[in-house]
């Protein structure tokens, strides 16, 4: 059972219970997609690759599709508040390689497809953001960085026009500065759903093996419910 107070409370909350054998399966996956070993620490030259939106009928479509996550998103956003997927998202895959990549700024994603097709922050998102560990992540492996609360402060400072992401980024950086900082840690097949506004990061690798990651939006029917989350 999601618990929807800390999501109100935070902006983000754990899933877990998703079979760690299907990410580790998924992780398989994505590994065939880049052009260096899990295995050979010296081909790793990059801080971090990326895997492209892994969708379908194998481990990472089983992984969107998990039960687990549908609870929590129909606590969330309500039953039939949200649009199933079959897709994890796109994978970044971050590497204990000095100097780390320079992606790390706090912001949120772009939220909201503009009529010309073109997505764009806005203060009614249409999505909510889904993390999926594909592999152990612990405080040293670039866990994401969350601002917890900080969905309150967006809140209070997006207005009515939409804005690309460098201008949001800055806002919101300093819009929630003061937040205290969460980490997205756990075990292959946790998830993190995070609100729309919550302010978050990547972090540079401190560990010793490979952290793969999914992360990918889950399009809303109605913001109203998040919205009010936002703001009570």
């Amino acid at each position: 059972m999601v618990d929807v107070e800390a999501f109100a409370a935070d902006g983000f909350v754990k899933v877990e219970g998703a079979p760690r054998e299907l990410a580790d399966a998924a992780r398989a996956q994505v590994w065939r997609q880049l052009p260096v070993s899990p295995d050979d620490p010296s081909s790793w030259t990059q801080p971090v690759l990326w895997a492209a939106d892994l969708t379908g009928d194998g481990p990472c479509g089983e992984l969107a599709r998990s039960p687990v996550l549908a609870a929590a998103l129909d606590g969330i956003c309500g039953p039939g508040g949200w649009v199933p997927r079959g897709a994890l998202g796109n994978v970044p895959v971050r590497f204990p390689v000095s100097p780390p990549a320079e992606d790390r700024g706090w912001h949120i994603d772009l939220n909201t497809q503009a009529a010309d097709g073109t997505w764009v922050v806005t203060n009614r998102p249409q999505t909510v953001l889904v993390l999926t560990l594909l592999s152990e992540v612990t405080l040293a492996d670039a866990p994401t960085r969350i601002r917890a609360g900080s969905h309150r402060d967006v809140a209070a400072v997006l207005g009515d026009e939409p804005l690309d992401a460098v201008t949001a980024g800055a806002l919101v950086d300093a819009a929630s500065a003061d937040r205290p900082v969460r980490h997205a840690t756990g075990s292959p097949g946790d998830m993190y759903v995070l609100h729309p506004f919550t302010v978050h990061a990547a972090d540079e690798h401190r560990g010793a093996t490979p952290r793969a990651m999914a992360q990918g939006p889950v399009l809303l029917r109605d913001f109203g419910v998040l919205s009010r989350v936002a703001r009570d």
